[in-house]
């Protein structure tokens, strides 16, 4: 299998790209994984000091203990206790060993799985509301597994808040005959053009079969 994934942000109607409170990573080792965080306060600083400090354990973390749920959970944990008494940020991240995916979320950031046939689905709906830096974070994993051209979806508050789960699926399908790149702006371009009152950031990774 190939993965694919891509991601935009962009900020708040008015305001500059600099001040965007959003920010994302991709990671291609040693799995596909990709994470995002919207912050508050400081917001973008955090949210990419919350990034960078998760990519450092990414990428120190062996492949069999990828698939345990503790450890995403001690990844959140670890990021709450590094920002505690500063800003706050939201994160939702997920990697897919093989065609399984797993994943945390604290705070109101999303992940969605589209199949390339059937009904979107929420992975995110058990996850609490408290932030990285509260103190309180209670992280929430979730796991699933994705088919060849199924579409997993993260989506910070400013992106799905005004598309609803509906929109965002429709948007989703609209892009499916073109290039996957297209997939991230296209969601975001439906999601403005319904209001753009927020920070808004979309990552998408799906699993193609290699050729040859």
């Amino acid at each position: 299998m190939r993965a694919e994934c891509f991601g935009q942000s962009r900020p708040e109607e008015g305001r500059q790209q600099t001040l965007n409170q959003d920010a994302f990573v991709i990671g291609r080792q040693p799995i596909p994984w990709m994470a995002l965080c919207d912050g508050a306060g400081n917001a973008q600083s955090v949210a990419k000091r919350a990034l960078g400090l998760l990519e450092l354990r990414v990428g120190e973390t062996s492949l069999g203990q990828l698939l345990v749920e503790e450890t995403w959970v001690r990844w959140a944990r670890s990021l709450d206790s590094a920002l505690l008494g500063g800003s706050e940020a939201t994160l939702v991240a997920a990697g897919v060993v093989g065609q399984q995916v797993i994943g945390v979320a604290a705070g109101d950031s999303r992940a969605y799985l589209v199949p390339f046939e059937g009904p979107v689905r929420l992975l995110t709906g058990s996850a609490a509301k408290a932030r990285l830096g509260s103190g309180e974070t209670a992280p929430a994993v979730f796991r699933d597994t994705l088919a060849p051209r199924d579409v997993l979806l993260l989506a910070s508050d400013g992106a799905w808040t005004p598309l609803g789960t509906a929109g965002l699926e429709r948007a989703v399908r609209s892009v499916v005959t073109r290039p996957f790149a297209d997939l991230p702006s296209a969601v975001l371009d439906e999601a403005s053009r319904r209001g753009r009152a927020d920070d808004m950031t979309v990552v998408a990774l799906r699993l193609m079969r290699a050729s040859g």
